[in-house]
Parts: structure tokens; C-alpha cells; sequence
């Protein structure tokens, strides 16, 4: 199913998208690809699978640390495309990709993108890669059938905002403060204008994420916006805390029953 197809589901059920982000061979590829399973059981509509680079640059340091674990563990990026496609394989859930661009150019972004879409990548997000530098790139992805994703931010200038919007066609990942990735208490005063906002740009799904940890946090999210991203919070779980299985699906449980308006 398309990511688009996705949003007009959860929207259908009265709820907004669960979206779960993992870094991508911490601890291993192999667990990576377990606990993707038990993921999709306990209700993430999409899994965002993030590719381990040295010099990330939205990353906090709860997905620092996990890239660095995978890294060590020597974590490629045509060994999380394999491990997406084993994934694809077992789950059917829509991945996106979430990647600096330097890993891209690496591999080869022709090549990325072609090997991408064969594993069943539904979609990439480049979180370093400016809209007005993308063109190339987004005619890659075109080509594929690979969504992209573009990063808006409070800070972000109305041209590149509108921008932004416009490039997306998987959807528009709404960063709910300045700053990077992390565990937060709260949430910002100012999301709901964020997201209002952009509704006045684009009719395309927006899902929410920087700083969501918990049930209460998604839920007022769910309100607002089309989808909800949790990454830090289950990365800690999964890496820090070395929780198993079970116990991360149910944290995973009770985000997305909290996606229900």
C-alpha cells in the first residue's frame, strides 16, 4: 500500500498514522528485522528505518548513540536495503528511508534509488538535503515510484516551507521544535498553528514528529495533524534499555491506540 493510501486509511478509521522510527542495525540487522514484526503487530502503520552515518545532522543523542552502535556492529547501507527487503517480506509494512545525503552519494544515488525501490522501500526522507538542491533526486525517486519526504520546521522560511510542501508526495514531516531529535516533556505551545499553517500549503498528510515520547503526546498530535512519529523514545527502549521484545511492542501498543481521535 502506498503511503498516501496509508493516510486516507488511518483517516477513514478515525485515527491519525502511526509511524515508528528505528535505527537501522542497532543491535544487529537481524534484530532490526525481528523487532520490525513485533512493530507492525502492535499497530505502526509506517516504519521509518534510519540509516547509521558518522556525522548526522538532525540526530539527538539517543539516535546518535544508536548509530554509533550500529555502525560498530558494522551496519552498511546495502545491508539495511537487504534487511528492508526481509521486512517487506514478512510484515508488507510501508518503510521509508531516513538518511543524510552523504550516504546516497556513496552507494550512488541512481543506484540507491533503483535497489530502494526493488527491496519495496515505499519512500525516502534526506534530512540534510535542501528542496532547492533536490531536483535531481526527486527525479530519481520519481522514477522509482519512491515518495519523497522534505523536513518543515518552525524556523523554516516561508519560501522554503512552501517548497518543501510542494517536493513531498509521501507526506510532510512537520518538526514540531528547532533543534534535533530527543526525548521531550512537552510539546510545543505553537504546534497547532505550525500545522495550520501549512494546511493553508498543501493538501498533503502531515505527520508530526522531534520530541513525541508517549501515549498523551500522540494523542494530542492525532488531533492536529494526519500522522504521529515516534523515534527517540523506542530507539532508548531498544538500545539503552535493551528491552525485548515484548515490552516494545507494548509501548508501541498503547502510541498508536492513542492515534484515535
Amino acid at each position: 500500500m502506498a503511503i498516501p493510501e496509508i493516510f486516507q486509511k488511518t483517516a477513514e478509521d478515525g485515527r491519525a498514522a502511526m509511524i515508528i522510527y528505528v535505527t537501522a542495525g542497532d543491535p544487529s540487522l537481524a534484530a532490526t528485522v525481528d523487532m520490525t514484526a513485533a512493530l507492525a503487530e502492535a499497530g505502526a502503520d509506517i516504519v521509518e528505518l534510519g540509516i547509521p552515518y558518522s556525522d548526522p545532522i538532525a540526530d539527538g543523542p539517543i539516535i546518535q548513540a544508536a548509530g554509533q552502535r550500529a555502525l560498530r556492529a558494522g551496519t552498511t547501507v546495502a545491508g539495511v536495503l537487504e534487511a528492508a527487503r526481509q521486512i517487506k517480506e514478512n510484515t508488507g509494512l510501508p518503510l521509508v528511508v531516513m538518511t543524510c545525503y552523504n550516504p546516497i552519494l556513496q552507494f550512488g544515488p541512481e543506484k540507491f534509488a533503483t535497489r530502494a525501490a526493488e527491496v519495496g522501500i515505499s519512500g525516502v526522507l534526506v534530512s540534510d538535503l535542501p528542496p532547492e538542491e533536490s531536483e535531481e533526486w526527486c527525479a530519481l525517486a520519481a522514477r522509482e515510484g519512491l515518495e519523497t519526504i522534505f523536513l518543515v520546521a518552525p524556523t523554516t522560511e516561508p519560501e522554503r516551507m512552501a517548497l518543501a510542501c510542494r517536493l513531498s508526495t509521501g507526506f510532510v514531516y512537520v518538526v514540531s521544535r528547532p533543534g534535533t531529535t530527543g526525548v521531550r516533556e512537552d510539546l510545543p505551545e505553537d504546534l497547532t498553528s505550525l500545522v495550520e499553517r501549512l494546511r493553508g500549503l498543501t493538501d498533503k498528510p502531515l505527520a508530526v514528529g522531534f520530541g513525541l515520547s508517549n501515549p498523551e503526546q500522540v494523542a494530542v498530535v492525532a488531533r492536529v495533524a494526519d500522522g504521529a512519529i515516534v523515534g527517540s523514545a523506542v530507539v532508548r527502549m531498544i538500545g539503552e534499555k535493551c528491552a525485548d521484545r515484548a515490552e516494545v511492542a507494548g509501548f508501541v501498543q498503547a502510541l498508536a491506540e492513542a492515534t484515535r481521535r
